[in-house]
């Protein structure tokens, strides 16, 4: 009896694997799968045993696959590589599918083979195209186990160990890879194929992706190992997703810092809230729970803390709101660097932008669900990627959605068009009339994707299941299109290379010391300042021919009106020689720059040159200031007399500006102005300017108290 048994569940084991594995040839002429009859003509070896395994899966023929399609393909697709692409696309997404649905899909090696030999068929469709060879049985078995010292510890031994006819490229893995959505997202990933082939020359081995794969698969069931274990200490409400817990492990404990006290404890981030438990003695007290989902003017950012509210190390996140008297901080301490930190920062703010986001378009519930489902498997991605790889993402290539879309060039229409195609969400999927066949060219549906994918992934809530019940899975990539969210991200893509290459020339040109930044500013000044010495060399009447002849071509043009058209004829000489520069440079490279630099300075030669800057500066303010107290004792009539004078100095000037037309008060400025150093007005203008000088000394400043802060608010 026990033997028959065992027989059954073998049986059964090996059926459910074939449905995966494409079938072996057993002579050397079988090995071309297009001379088979049940094989598609117009395939590729490798494309046909993926639509193999396709149809067994989905339980059809790979005719009548073929036949589905043509009778929903549009009438335009006639060449052959894109006939080929698009069936392959078809089959594959339908596949994936109802893959999809079962919760330990990622778990399954044959899963993730599948999905790889997806790519690499993607990339080799037609039968005119390289066929690709089955990779070996090796590389299948080498899957599982821990590569992450082989492929990430030298970028040698990547390229030694990566074959390019086993590799996958970006454009395949972004059209297959977002149909599950807990694999990829269609706006992140770009950035999720370069954090995966940041050290393979851009090319994506089997090996990497699955590893990812299955460190995605430990994240997902940590979670919900968390979930459950934490429920009670927590007390979540029945939505709530523990998305990473930090602190359990006493050499990397979690400080939160409440003004000068501070209390070890555990940090659990959820999709709606943070929570910090303090250790008492041996076991965790009550949760604090610090909202993200409401808004309370909530603000997260990194900051500095220490021991006794002193600022002293950079390894916190601050979170303030107007629910709690003063900011909270949360030290991560690590020797090394401040990687924990950055991390809970950008999860944390992560779950803070996507509410943010649910509120600035009033999302409906249904909305709201699916956005909380896309910032979730977007930050359970993430730290499959970091677990696997020790990968931190830089300021281009997050793979958290929405703070890639702070970051990101044209991140606001990224997210206008994620709102736009979030708008019949749900009255789509209260209908449950998604088709079955959505996924081929027909208007676009929209369904809860996300959702439905936690729901799948072993998520059981009640709000998910009656969002995700009865509605047919519709991921964002659609056989043959372009999704708006697609051409929106490749958009930003283009804009984030050329910001790219011109932050990459602004890195190139920076220079050390304020001597050498000095020099360099004056040589970029040059035009300017050598401008400005003629018009003051022409205004001190040191050859008065020149003098005389500038002086009565300026004010002819101040009468006859010119001089407003002075400022506009600058602009379009400037755009002309820019036009100019253009045209006959024909993509020549510009010539660099040439600086001579002042000579060398020991460090203390430098430090006391910035203390003469500083000086200097702090004497520039001072002045300044004084400046202001005198006219502010002005305005106050501190001193009668002067005040008087200022009044009526100010009447007259009103006066002026009322009934004298701004033309001749333009010349009469530019005439007084330019013939101050004449022969004949230099000493009267000096004796004036003495006495202008002599009244300002006599004008009092207005008094200035300092106060002291109260020494309890300095405690405080």
């Amino acid at each position: 009896m026990e033997g028959m048994w065992e027989n059954i569940l073998k049986n059964q084991r090996n059926s459910l694997k074939s449905l995966f594995q494409r079938s072996k040839p057993s002579s050397p002429d079988a090995d071309d799968d297009s001379n088979s009859p049940k094989s598609i003509p117009q395939l590729s070896p490798l494309a046909n045993s993926v639509v193999s395994r396709c149809s067994k899966i989905l339980g059809t023929s790979m005719q009548e696959l073929q036949h589905c399609f043509d009778s929903e393909l549009p009438l335009g697709v006639k060449e052959l590589l894109t006939y080929a692409r698009q069936l392959l696309e078809f089959c594959s997404y339908k596949a994936l599918h109802k893959l999809s649905k079962n919760s330990d899909c990622l778990h399954d090696k044959d899963f993730r083979r599948l999905t790889f030999d997806m790519m690499l068929a993607w990339e080799a469709p037609s039968v005119h195209t390289l066929p690709e060879t089955p990779n070996s049985n090796k590389d299948e078995t080498a899957g599982d186990e821990d590569d992450a010292s082989l492929f990430y510890s030298s970028s040698t031994n990547m390229a030694l160990q990566v074959d390019d006819k086993k590799t996958v490229g970006a454009e395949a893995f972004s059209r297959i890879a977002p149909v599950c959505l807990s694999i990829a997202d269609v706006i992140t990933v770009h950035n999720l194929f370069h954090a995966l082939t940041n050290t393979s020359a851009h090319r994506l081995h089997f090996l990497v992706y699955d590893k990812y794969l299955r460190y995605l698969d430990k994240v997902i069931k940590n979670s919900k190992h968390a979930m459950s274990s934490s429920i009670g200490n927590l007390q979540l409400s029945e939505d709530e997703i523990v998305l990473d817990v930090d602190g359990t492990i006493p050499t990397q404990p979690v400080l939160q810092h409440v003004g000068i006290a501070a209390w070890p404890g555990r940090l659990t981030l959820t999709n709606y809230a943070l929570y910090f438990e303090s250790l008492g003695v041996g076991i965790y007290e009550k949760a604090v729970r610090y909202d993200l989902g409401t808004d309370m003017k909530q603000v997260i950012k990194p900051d500095l803390t220490g021991p006794l509210g002193a600022r002293l190390f950079d390894k916190a996140v601050m979170y303030k709101s107007t629910s709690v008297a003063e900011p909270v901080y949360f030290e991560f301490p690590e020797f090394k660097a401040n990687l924990r930190r950055d991390y809970w920062l950008d999860i944390s703010l992560e779950i803070l932008r996507a509410h943010k986001f649910i509120r600035k378009y009033n999302l409906k519930e249904a909305q709201k669900t699916e956005v909380i489902a896309r910032a979730t498997l977007g930050i359970f991605r993430y730290r499959a990627v970091r677990e696997a790889f020790r990968f931190f993402s830089s300021h281009y290539k997050t793979l958290l959605t929405f703070n890639l879309a702070e970051t990101l060039p044209r991140g606001d229409i990224i997210l206008e068009t994620l709102s736009n195609s979030l708008t019949h969400l749900a009255a789509v999927s209260g209908k449950r009339d998604i088709p079955a066949t959505a996924d081929t060219k027909r208007p676009l549906s929209v369904c809860p994707a996300a959702v439905m994918t936690l729901f799948y992934l072993g998520f059981k809530s009640k709000k998910l299941a009656d969002i995700s019940e009865g509605t047919a899975f519709v991921s964002d990539i659609r056989v043959g299109e372009v999704h708006p969210l697609e051409a929106a991200v490749k958009k930003s893509l283009l804009d984030t290379g050329k910001a790219e290459a011109a932050q990459a020339t602004v890195d190139q040109v920076k220079v050390e010391g304020i001597d050498t930044n000095v020099a360099v500013m004056k040589e970029l000044l040059f035009p300017v300042i050598i401008s400005a010495n003629r018009l003051q060399l022409l205004a001190s009447w040191k050859d008065f021919y020149k003098s005389t002849a500038f002086l009565l071509l300026t004010s002819y043009m101040i009468l006859r009106g010119w001089i407003q058209y002075f400022l506009p004829s600058i602009f379009l000489f400037i755009a002309i020689l820019m036009l100019w520069r253009r045209h006959f440079r024909k993509g020549r490279p510009l010539e660099a720059f040439i600086v001579t630099p002042p000579p060398n300075r020991n460090p203390v030669e430098q430090l006391l040159t910035l203390q003469e800057a500083i000086t200097q500066f702090e004497s520039l303010i001072q002045a300044g200031n004084i400046i202001l107290l005198k006219l502010r004792a002005l305005l106050l009539a501190i001193l009668p007399q002067a005040t008087e004078k200022v009044a009526l100095l100010l009447v007259s000037i009103a006066a002026v500006f009322a009934f004298v037309p701004p033309k001749y008060v333009l010349l009469f400025v530019f005439v007084e102005y330019y013939t101050r150093r004449m022969p004949c007005r230099k000493e009267s203008t000096d004796r004036w300017i003495r006495r202008i000088r002599e009244w300002w000394v006599r004008i009092p400043a207005a008094p200035v108290q300092l106060v002291k802060p109260d020494d309890c608010k300095k405690n405080k």
